[in-house]
């Protein structure tokens, strides 16, 4: 029999909050993250606004990161390590009598340290002395974060980052929860971070036209499934979550949030950027998902749908959703909560789980924000959960991840019976 996972500690940092209870009260009060971007000068771009976390400063974490490892490593690893330790410290885990060698870390990033490259070569180009800081590799490696943290606390099991563009941390959750499941590990440290709010980051994303323009209303301009919906917002931040096998979490009586009942995952083959009209491939990864869960398409509540407010992608995953759930589909609660949090890419997934985490535990449903205007590709008798939250007893939420390359990932997580 299949070992099971289930989730004892959770933590985060993102545009919403600097921890699980203030992100989740300012999901339910429909509040977005979006502000001017602070973090340069971003007056030359097309896009001058994204989801930032508000007045950031180490200095506030130092139970996380002290002062002298925040020098040296990279925003991105900085919001993990931060969201490492709420996790940690939420599970209640005793790491004094831990098995190290069974605890591991996977936590993944889409660009890892983007600003620490990019400060680096500007430098360089700018005609300064060619040398380069020592910490440079270190501090932008997409593994870096996964390091990091098991150094921090000894855990000295399977301990790796995963990049998979926008799909990265729910592919981190599902290769931790394989992890504990064929007998690696009995926990795992997993999900995503991410610090892409840098010139490269805004201007990348704009000559791709993937990231909203709307300077003159930034607050409204991630707007999932509106007619008027122009790209994404950019967003930063990190979630993890600790993943425990479900005897070793009753064993030490811990509180449990959640099973990670399964996970599916598939790839377009088909564009870089775009996804295919049809979502047939997002919609195989959902039934993956549902069988390695052995649930039907009855058995879920809530979809916290990828939902990035961009033109081709919105309509996909809803094309994705109605074929495979049929006339079910009318019956589960559909929301996007990057309309709030913006898009945090490679953390998105991991920020969302949390986000199912709460309708499980809370029977709040956070909703898609911003909604002004119908769009006719759109079918609205969908439950889309628009612009206020919905109370709801959910049982099972299915979350969706889809990356630039293709990359389709579905996870599901169900309330925990024994």
């Amino acid at each position: 029999m299949m070992r099971r996972v289930v989730v004892t500690g959770i933590g985060t940092i993102n545009p919403l909050g600097n921890s699980v209870p203030e992100y989740f009260g300012n999901l339910d009060a429909c509040k977005s993250g979006a502000c001017p971007v602070s973090r340069f000068d971003a007056s030359v771009f097309k896009t001058r606004f994204a989801c930032e976390i508000p007045d950031y400063d180490p200095e506030k974490f130092q139970d996380a990161i002290d002062r002298k490892t925040a020098r040296k490593i990279d925003l991105y690893a900085q919001f993990a390590m931060i969201a490492a330790h709420e996790a940690v410290q939420d599970s209640r885990l005793d790491l004094t009598s831990l098995d190290s060698s069974r605890v591991g870390v996977v936590v993944g990033s889409g660009v890892g340290g983007l600003s620490s490259f990019e400060n680096e070569m500007m430098d360089y180009v700018e005609g300064k002395e060619p040398r380069f800081s020592p910490f440079l590799i270190p501090r932008f490696i997409v593994n870096i974060a996964s390091g990091h943290i098991a150094i921090k606390y000894g855990f000295k099991g399977p301990n790796f980052g995963v990049s998979s563009a926008c799909a990265t941390s729910t592919h981190a959750i599902m290769t931790a929860c394989n992890e504990i499941r064929c007998g690696h590990a009995d926990v795992m440290i997993s999900g995503g971070s991410e610090a892409p709010i840098t010139r490269t980051g805004v201007g990348g994303f704009n000559s791709a036209r993937a990231i909203s323009t709307r300077n003159d209303d930034y607050k409204t301009a991630s707007r999932p499934f509106d007619k008027d919906r122009d790209g994404f917002v950019m967003g930063e931040g990190a979630a993890v979550l600790v993943l425990e096998e479900y005897e070793h979490a009753a064993r030490r009586g811990a509180d449990i949030y959640a099973e990670v009942a399964g996970a599916g995952m598939t790839c377009d083959a088909y564009h870089i950027t775009a996804p295919l009209e049809d979502g047939s491939m997002a919609a195989r990864a959902m039934a993956l998902a549902l069988k390695d869960a052995e649930l039907g398409i009855g058995d879920v509540d809530y979809i916290n749908a990828h939902g990035t407010s961009t033109p081709l992608g919105d309509v996909a995953e809803l094309n994705a959703i109605k074929s495979l759930f049929g006339e079910k589909a009318y019956d589960i609660n559909i929301s996007s909560t990057k309309s709030m949090t913006g898009h945090l890419l490679g953390a998105a997934g991991a920020v969302e789980a949390l986000a199912c985490i709460h309708a499980i535990r809370d029977g709040i449903i956070p909703p898609t924000i911003n909604f002004v205007t119908e769009d006719e590709n759109i079918d609205y008798k969908l439950q889309l959960t628009l612009n206020a939250p919905v109370h709801r007893n959910v049982d099972v939420a299915l979350c969706n991840n889809f990356g630039f390359g293709g990359q389709n990932a579905s996870l599901i997580l169900k309330r925990f019976v024994k």
